[in-house]
């Protein structure tokens, strides 16, 4: 059976990381994007287009996720028993 603390140790474990990471790939406030557009010159013609690039930038869909497995782990820690301690 596994442990009360280590259960709330892995649920604040995760937030902590999910907020973490979200912020340090740049706090993308709309949808979980796989690809970048970039724009770029053509050196020949001079004409401005736009190319896309694949990159991962998560979105909040992906830290409400990570944040809805971290509260359900807690408050599954929450609801099971303390160990009974001998008398």
């Amino acid at each position: 059976m596994l442990s009360r603390n280590w259960l709330q140790w892995v649920a604040a474990g995760l937030i902590t990381a999910a907020l973490v990471f979200w912020v340090a790939t740049g706090a993308h406030p709309g949808w979980t994007r796989t690809s970048e557009a970039v724009r770029t010159l053509d050196p020949v013609t001079g004409i401005e287009g736009i190319t896309y690039e694949k990159k991962f930038v998560p979105g909040v869909d992906f830290l409400a996720g990570a944040l809805a497995v971290g509260f359900v782990l807690g408050a599954i820690s929450m609801l099971s028993r303390r160990p009974s301690r001998p008398s």
